[in-house]
């Protein structure tokens, strides 16, 4: 492997047990440990990692442990499917909305532990790296870091085409799957749908006809979805900030996310893996421009992800609370809609925003995915 990937790139095998020995003196690991496994002396911990002979060991001996807790403990249940349609000894190119920093890509891995598959490299931004901590327990878990701290427009183009060659590398040479939100950030208003720049970045540099690079890459669209939106009233607050021109991200912010996605309530959780684009990429006419194509690429991720995204109660309510109307009733209960209510009115007191403004928002992240189901034209997308 080179070089130049050194700085981006998950720890290798043996830098991922180093980084466990070092973690094994930090009290904040520690007490995760006590607190989400309870039943392991973590003084094994050495002893254990000498038994494993790659990070995929690590992992299914050691992570899968907390994502259980995780699981058990902050929803009433996983529903995953859509595996079938992947072939274990093949590299893909997993492209999510994203809802949570840490919980969209980690149940992901989960799913992959469970059906005993080689788990993805994932790609996180380096703003969430906030502490030594945090940076050890992502590159030792496959995490690929995407460098968005520069304002720099020429360092910004050389950090995407380093970022693009490594994801490029990870799917044809290392022949290692890779999973990416769909775009920059986590969707603050319920709106999923694929950033072109995203595309743009991905194929930085291909050789060939763009469409037959894009088929190369396999890629599958993953649509996660939460009964309750996890940092459902954080998003809010920041989107009814950001309209009046009054938001400033605060030191610490998204480490205080990375903590309220993993431990706040979500109800009933679901993923699902869509089928492999090659077929659908046939379809695109190869007369048209680049741009052109990406959009359309852009487009078919994102009708397997609206279509695979599961519409809970709360959803149908929002969506009808939203547009003034009840024209999905029969989706959900008067107590559905009555406890959705309260639920909505426990989160709309914030100090600097009105609750007028939060009930707003709120209902956006909820009700908007039932317009993207149905196709309505809810915005105007610009080919970035």
């Amino acid at each position: 492997m080179t070089d130049y990937f050194d700085d981006i790139r998950p720890y290798t095998f043996e830098e991922a047990k180093a980084a466990y020995l070092r973690l094994l003196n930090d009290a904040r690991f520690q007490d995760a440990v006590a607190k989400c496994i309870p039943n392991y002396a973590i003084q094994q911990l050495p002893d254990d990692l000498e038994k494993c002979h790659s990070v995929y060991d690590i992992q299914q001996s050691f992570i899968r442990r907390f994502l259980e807790t995780f699981t058990k403990t902050t929803t009433k249940g996983v529903s995953m499917a859509g595996i079938e349609y992947t072939n274990p000894d093949k590299a893909y190119l997993y492209i999510s909305n994203h809802r949570d920093i840490t919980f969209d890509p980690a149940m992901l891995q989960y799913y992959f532990l469970i059906k005993k598959r080689n788990t993805s490299k994932i790609a996180i931004g380096n703003n969430l790296l906030s502490t030594p901590l945090v940076a050890d327990i992502g590159r030792t878990n496959k995490m690929i870091i995407v460098k968005r701290d520069s304002d720099n427009i020429r360092e910004k183009l050389t950090n995407f085409q380093q970022l693009s060659a490594y994801i490029q590398y990870s799917l044809f040479e290392n022949k290692e799957s890779v999973w990416i939100a769909q775009r920059d950030g986590r969707t603050k208003n319920g709106d999923d749908y694929t950033k072109q720049g995203l595309l743009k970045m991905v194929t930085m540099g291909h050789s060939k006809d763009l469409l037959e690079t894009i088929k190369a890459m396999n890629i599958v669209p993953m649509s996660i979805s939460y009964e309750f939106e996890p940092c459902d009233q954080l998003k809010a607050r920041e989107e009814a900030l950001k309209e009046s021109g009054h938001y400033e991200k605060q030191p610490g912010e998204d480490f205080n996310s990375i903590k309220q996605g993993i431990f706040q309530q979500k109800g009933r959780v679901s993923l699902v893996l869509g089928s492999p684009l090659q077929d659908e990429i046939d379809t695109i006419d190869p007369a048209l421009n680049n741009n052109q194509k990406l959009d359309a690429v852009c487009k078919l991720i994102d009708r397997q992800i609206y279509q695979n995204y599961q519409l809970f109660a709360n959803n149908y309510i929002a969506n009808d609370l939203l547009h003034g109307n009840d024209r999905h009733a029969e989706h959900y209960s008067p107590e559905e809609k009555i406890r959705f209510e309260t639920y909505l009115q426990s989160k709309i007191c914030v100090a600097d925003v009105s609750k007028e403004k939060m009930w707003c928002y709120l209902l956006k992240i909820y009700g908007t995915p039932v317009d993207n189901f149905e196709n309505q034209d809810i915005r105007n997308r610009n080919n970035d």
